[in-house]
């Protein structure tokens, strides 16, 4: 089960990452960042691919059983 829920973890991450790197219009996406642009401005696009990284490192952890 742990590599199920990492797996999916890792997905999310992936997302976050991919979004950010692109500065993706997909909707989901542009709502976070203009939640989160009242905080990190101009380098909320930034932000998400540091934050995406971390969970994806955390998912890969939850797969390997470790968390």
């Amino acid at each position: 089960m742990h590599i199920l829920w990492g797996s999916l973890i890792v997905v999310v991450g992936l997302f976050v990452v991919i979004c950010g790197s692109t500065k993706s219009k997909f909707t989901l996406y542009r709502l976070m960042v203009a939640r989160s642009r009242i905080l990190w401005g101009e380098k909320v696009h930034r932000f998400y691919q540091i934050a995406g990284t971390m969970v994806i490192v955390f998912g890969v952890l939850v797969a390997l059983g470790y968390i």
